[in-house]
């Protein structure tokens, strides 16, 4: 069990700012620790979005419905921030289901948490300005990827750049976020 504590909060954040621990003991105590199954739903499709998780072990995923099957759109590891982040910012129902891929340990913080910690606090808007960014960048670099990249350099990205999924998630599901069907990629990996 890794209950949220300033020193492993603080030890997060640093990458992005640092600040005194004093901070990472308040933002400690808006923070929740939960845990998933495997396959567990952490929100199913059209719901609304109630918290932003930071996890801590574990995977999980961002499927939509296309009709006959669930479309990954995201994946997410061990530092990763992650929720439905359109459902989040506007408190509204979305098509979006996020589900654990592996036993899945999160720090969360809720809508209303963060609302609060926002008004309370100038470094409490930053925490909040360095989690957005990194939700946009970590989406839209995956938009840019999925429309610049063939399927082969896709993979060949993800290799490089991110091991563990190959090591860690359903091929079917790499397949699926890599925007190709399972056998195209069990022929690309041939090939390789």
């Amino acid at each position: 069990m890794t209950e949220p504590t300033a020193k492993n909060i603080k030890k997060l954040f640093d990458k992005f700012f640092e600040a005194d621990i004093s901070v990472w003991e308040k933002f400690s105590s808006y923070l929740s620790y939960r845990t998933f199954e495997k396959n567990e739903i952490i929100k199913d499709h059209n719901s609304k979005e109630k918290f932003i998780n930071i996890i801590i072990n574990g995977s999980a995923g961002l499927f939509v419905w296309n009709g006959q099957d669930d479309v990954c759109i995201n994946l997410y590891y061990e530092n990763d921030f992650f929720c439905d982040y359109l459902s989040f910012l506007k408190q509204k129902e979305t098509a979006i289901k996020s589900q654990a891929l592996e036993k899945c340990e999160v720090w969360s913080v809720s809508y209303d948490k963060l609302q609060e910690l926002y008004q309370k606090s100038v470094v409490g808007v930053h925490i909040g300005k360095v989690i957005s960014e990194e939700l946009f960048i970590k989406k839209q670099t995956e938009q840019i990827n999925l429309l610049t990249l063939s399927p082969k350099e896709r993979y060949l990205k993800l290799l490089t750049e991110r091991p563990e999924i190959i090591q860690r998630t359903p091929l079917k599901i790499i397949a699926s976020y890599l925007g190709v069907l399972p056998e195209s990629l069990s022929r690309i990996r041939t090939r390789i």
